[in-house]
C-alpha cells in the first residue's frame, strides 16, 4: 500500500485559496455521494465553479481528493460525536449518533474502497482522525453504558462491526430506509430485561 504524499492542503493558504479548496471539497463530496468516486476532476471543478487548475493545485491526484473528502467526513462525524457527548441524556445521544454514523458510513465506505483499489493505505491516510473518532466514540459508549442505555458487553469494535452490518443490510433497501435499518440494528445494543 502507498501512503499519500503531502498535498497543498498542508501548506498555509490565503483566504481566497481556503475558500476555493472548501468549495472543491464540498463539490467533490456531493459528486462522490451522488455519482460515486469515478467522477472526473474536471466535473468536480465545474460543480465547484472553479477552474480545473484550481482543483489540481489543491489536489494533484484524484486519490488526494478522495482522501481529503474522506477525512473531512470523519472530521464532521467527530464533531457530531463530541456534540453528542455534551448532551445531558447519554442514551438518546448515543443512539442518534449510531444512526448518523450508519448514514455517513454508507458513502464513506465507497470512498475508502476507491482509495484502497488505487493502492492507497487508508489507515495511514486517516490514522490521526480515526484515532480521535474512536476515542470519542468510546467515551460516548461508556456514558450510555453508565446510564444503563447500552448493554455492558458492547465495545467500540462492536460498534464498528454493527455499523458495517447495518450498511450491508441497508444497501438492499432504499436510502430512506437506512435510518430504520440502523435503528433495528441499534435495538440489539439495548440492555436485555432481567429475568
Amino acid at each position: 500500500m502507498v501512503a499519500l504524499p503531502p498535498s497543498a492542503a498542508e501548506r498555509p493558504l490565503r483566504a481566497d485559496a481556503r475558500r476555493n479548496r472548501q468549495r472543491v471539497l464540498e463539490a467533490a463530496a456531493q459528486a462522490f455521494a451522488a455519482d460515486g468516486p469515478a467522477v472526473p476532476l474536471d466535473e468536480i471543478a465545474r460543480r465547484a465553479g472553479v477552474g480545473a487548475g484550481t482543483v489540481y493545485r489543491h489536489f494533484p491526484t484524484k486519490e488526494e481528493l478522495l482522501a481529503a473528502v474522506l477525512i473531512a467526513r470523519m472530521e464532521t462525524m467527530l464533531a457530531e460525536v463530541r456534540g453528542a457527548l455534551a448532551k445531558p441524556d447519554p442514551g438518546p445521544a448515543f443512539y442518534a449518533s449510531f444512526v448518523a454514523m450508519t448514514l455517513d458510513a454508507r458513502d464513506k465506505t465507497d470512498l475508502a474502497e476507491a482509495l484502497t483499489s488505487h493502492g492507497i493505505d487508508v489507515r495511514a491516510a486517516t490514522g490521526e482522525i480515526a484515532g480521535a473518532l474512536k476515542a470519542a466514540l468510546a467515551d460516548l459508549l461508556r456514558r450510555a453504558q453508565d446510564a444503563g442505555a447500552v448493554r455492558a458487553d458492547v465495545g467500540v469494535e462492536d460498534l464498528h462491526a454493527l455499523v458495517i452490518g447495518a450498511i450491508a443490510a441497508a444497501r438492499s433497501a432504499p436510502l430512506a430506509d437506512v435510518p430504520r435499518v440502523a435503528g433495528l440494528v441499534a435495538d440489539g445494543l439495548r440492555p436485555r430485561p432481567s429475568r
